[in-house]
């Protein structure tokens, strides 16, 4: 079976979630290899050399100062589980908005079960550390994971009925 052109609102938003959670699974992966490929020491060097100018501006942004004491605080073993963590869960979205993307109806609970996964975690980091950006990915994870569940409905319905 084909898919579907969106045809609402909520079928465009899918779409759309969908493909950004795509183009994020690639943006993990190559921040995973980078990390496995870079020393702490470049990875500092250029914490520095990117936050320079606009801690000269303002020395107390927040971003930046964040990026600066991020790539201080880093250390070889948590340098390779956050290249992992990367790696394995960029690879885990990108196989699967590619699947779902191609309408493989295994896709779909999969999909939701890694969203739910991924979304018990984030809780956890919220309790260990609150942050704004860990609440909003997971607000976006929970709408994700209720328009998945939406379409896979839709298109469960859609497929004839083997004989």
């Amino acid at each position: 079976m084909t898919r579907l052109r969106p045809s609402g609102p909520l079928d465009w938003t899918f779409e759309i979630a969908l493909i950004l959670k795509g183009l994020d699974g690639v943006l993990e992966i190559v921040g995973g290899v980078l990390l496995l490929a870079i020393s702490k020491d470049q990875l500092t060097s250029w914490a520095v050399t990117l936050t320079q100018h606009e801690l000269s501006e303002d020395p107390n942004d927040f971003i930046a100062n964040h990026l600066l004491t991020a790539a201080g605080h880093l250390s070889g073993g948590s340098q390779m589980f956050a290249a992992f963590y990367l790696l394995a869960h960029g690879v885990v979205k990108v196989v699967l908005v590619a699947a779902v993307l191609k309408d493989k109806l295994w896709a779909y609970p999969w999909m939701i079960a890694f969203l739910l996964a991924f979304i018990v975690y984030q809780c956890y980091l919220m309790v260990v550390n609150p942050t704004v950006g860990i609440a909003l990915l997971t607000v976006f994870d929970v709408f994700m994971v209720w328009l998945t569940y939406r379409e896979y409905g839709k298109r469960r319905l859609l497929r004839p009925a083997v004989a």
